[in-house]
C-alpha cells in the first residue's frame, strides 16, 4: 500500500494504491497527517489504484473528512471501483463524501 500526496496550488491530491487493510492502515494514517492540517482547500482522495478498503481504511477516510471540514476544506473521493463503491453504500459513506 502506498499513499502519495501532491499539492497543486490550493488543491491537495492524495493517491492511494494497493490494499488499504488493517496492516496498511497504520502507515497510511502516518502518511495522511499533512492533510489533517490543511485549511480552506480542496482535498481529493484519488482511489484509482485502490484495490480494497477495510474498516480501518474507512476510519482513515472519515478522519480526513472530519479534520478537513472542521478546517474549512472540501473533501472529494474520486475513481472508486465497484467493490469499494459497494462498501461505501453499505456503510453509508456515500452520504458523507462527495464522490466523483
Amino acid at each position: 500500500m502506498t499513499t502519495t500526496i501532491k499539492q497543486d496550488g490550493n488543491r491537495y491530491i492524495a493517491c492511494f494504491s494497493g490494499r488499504l487493510d488493517t496492516a496498511a492502515a497504520v502507515q497510511t494514517a502516518e502518511d495522511i497527517k499533512p492533510l489533517l492540517q490543511v485549511e480552506r482547500s480542496e482535498i481529493i482522495l484519488d482511489c484509482t489504484d485502490l484495490e480494497y478498503i477495510s474498516s480501518s481504511g474507512l476510519r482513515i477516510f472519515l478522519t480526513i473528512r472530519k479534520e478537513s471540514t472542521a478546517r474549512g476544506s472540501r473533501v472529494i473521493v474520486r475513481n472508486i471501483n465497484t467493490d469499494i463503491r459497494q462498501v461505501f453504500v453499505m456503510t453509508g459513506f456515500v452520504s458523507l463524501f462527495e464522490i466523483e
